[in-house]
């Protein structure tokens, strides 16, 4: 009898052990929530420009392939542009027509440096179609980054949320 209560006692307590050895072996959750990773990358691009946009810049001002980059380390931020009508380009490219860049997120406003010998960073001749421009936006402090959005505006026109690239 008492050999038939400690065979029992030993299979009692194996199953018990083996069951507390089963909980300790998974993982607790964690407090803090994992992030999923997903398999593939996302197609969305928040660079690229709407396309209602390009449009907008294609019929009213003859401009197209408009775009911002951090050049020269981060001192200077340049603008550029393509023409695709001339006449309709010619604002942009006026002299009297004081350009500007905002970045709204770190609350500067960028102008185009003049330098003595060179006069001001800006290609300012009779625009040409199929000719690409650009101008340089003085940058120094490095306040406007890659990533952000900024406003270029020169006389009447305005290209809103363009991203630094």
């Amino acid at each position: 009898m008492i050999l038939n209560v400690v065979l029992a006692s030993s299979i009692f307590c194996s199953t018990a052990i083996a069951q507390s050895a089963a909980v300790a072996a998974r993982p607790l959750p964690s407090a803090t929530p994992q992030r999923l990773v997903s398999a593939s990358p996302s197609r969305y691009r928040s660079d690229r420009f709407p396309k209602r946009a390009k449009e907008f810049y294609q019929l009213v001002w003859g401009v197209d392939s408009l775009s911002t980059k951090s050049v020269e380390s981060g001192e200077m931020i340049r603008f550029s542009y393509r023409v695709l009508d001339a006449e309709k380009a010619k604002g942009l490219n006026d002299k009297k027509a004081e350009p500007y860049l905002v970045d709204e997120k770190a609350h500067v406003k960028l102008v185009v440096p003049t330098m003595e010998k060179v006069g001001q960073l800006r290609q300012s001749s009779t625009p040409e179609t199929g000719k690409a421009y650009w101008m340089v936006f003085s940058n120094k402090g490095r306040l406007v980054r890659p990533g952000d959005r900024v406003n270029v505006v020169i006389g009447n026109f305005r290209a809103n949320g363009l991203m630094v690239q």
